[in-house]
């Protein structure tokens, strides 16, 4: 049985790591709040480019729609998936979903995979396992604490990049998406080539004027488009890392409390014993100094 001197060891070693936990969860709430408040901030402007593409799409004939590699569907060669993770653990089972659902979609390729990965758990973990899969790293970014649009941009820009060039027929995105505090949803989008018609169209609400000519905006606007999806899946990430770390850091802390009410306990009971050998000693020395005179 633990003495009375490693029981209070332990109850102070728990205490530090309960204040410990409970600041990082502090700080972690603090970062959440930002990072809630930017990626709803930003998901209408999201929705509302959709809606633009879809319109700007609706106004040109299949074969200027051919004519752009970023509308253009092609029997997949070479696919490549931008996985975008967290830089840190500490955040429970938050890079476990999200890389184990980039994982899923990479065993259900049959062609070869490039992996963009944002955020070092994501690359760690395909550096160590990926030697089994027939996949790749062609590029490694940071999940920057604060995404802007301008971070955004290199990892757009390398995806459409490869697209136009045919080295690359498919981009797959797979981010984890902030639905509150307690619940984050691992996601597999296809970010190219646009699905101007698909599941990433939405009816337009208004009728649009194009000038100069739809076919000529579209240019800039699909480049516009990726680089939005892009930021708003970072954004997505930053809060949902965030929350998970919270939940995590608070879900210690309790932890932390219930065992050093545990250890309490323990040492209570632990001390009363010994006062009671104690009592017990010092009870049987008096009735034998009794006898003995």
């Amino acid at each position: 049985m633990a003495t009375l001197r490693e029981i209070r060891k332990r109850i102070r070693s728990v205490r530090n790591i309960a204040k410990v936990t409970q600041a990082m969860e502090t700080v972690a709430a603090s970062k959440m709040r930002r990072a809630q408040q930017m990626t709803l901030a930003s998901r209408p402007y999201a929705g509302l480019s959709r809606e633009v593409l879809a319109n700007l799409v609706a106004h040109m004939s299949p074969d200027e729609r051919r004519q752009h590699p970023l509308l253009r569907a092609r029997p997949p060669r070479t696919v490549m998936v931008v996985l975008i993770s967290a830089n840190r653990g500490l955040c429970g089972g938050y890079n476990q979903n999200v890389v184990q659902a980039a994982m899923d979609l990479i065993r259900k390729q049959t062609v070869p995979v490039q992996v963009v990965t944002v955020g070092h758990k994501g690359r760690d973990y395909l550096r160590r396992h990926g030697g089994s899969l027939d996949a790749r790293i062609v590029g490694d970014f940071d999940l920057p604490e604060h995404p802007s649009a301008a971070e955004a941009r290199p990892i757009a820009r390398l995806a459409t990049i490869d697209v136009r060039r045919g080295a690359v027929d498919r981009v797959w995105l797979v981010y984890t998406r902030f639905i509150s505090m307690l619940r984050q949803d691992p996601t597999v989008q296809q970010l190219l080539p646009v699905e101007a018609g698909g599941s990433e169209a939405v009816v337009p609400q208004v009728s649009y004027l194009f000038e100069p000519r739809a076919p000529r905006v579209l240019r800039l606007m699909l480049r516009r488009y990726v680089e939005m999806q892009v930021y708003q899946a970072l954004l997505e990430a930053v809060a949902s890392e965030q929350s998970a770390r919270m939940m995590a850091m608070r879900a210690a802390a309790e932890n932390a409390h219930s065992l050093i009410n545990d250890l309490t306990l323990t040492y209570n009971k632990a001390r009363q014993e010994a006062i009671t050998e104690e009592l017990i000693d010092i009870v049987s020395g008096a009735a034998a100094l009794n006898r003995n005179t």
